[in-house]
């Protein structure tokens, strides 16, 4: 499983590592990615999201019944 954010698509990014010498080499920017529990009340379940630390944020904004409306819109299965 890549590490990506269920709510707002964020992906690794890439760039390169430059040591004192100014030798290049691959690294990878990771997006703080966690796994959240949340209870939908429409549903009457559990689900578990695969959120970044901003999408946790937002969820709690706009709350879960439109985080997952959005999450469904973009494809992604809830």
């Amino acid at each position: 499983m890549s590490a990506h954010c269920q709510l707002t698509g964020a992906r690794p990014g890439f760039g390169n590592r430059i040591s004192h010498s100014h030798r290049r080499t691959s690294r990878r920017f990771d997006p703080n990615i966690q796994k959240k529990r949340y209870w939908l009340v429409g549903e009457g379940r559990h689900v578990r999201l695969t959120l970044s630390a901003k999408a946790v944020k937002t969820v709690d904004a706009i709350g879960i019944e439109a985080a997952v409306a959005r999450i469904r819109a973009r494809g992604e299965k809830v």
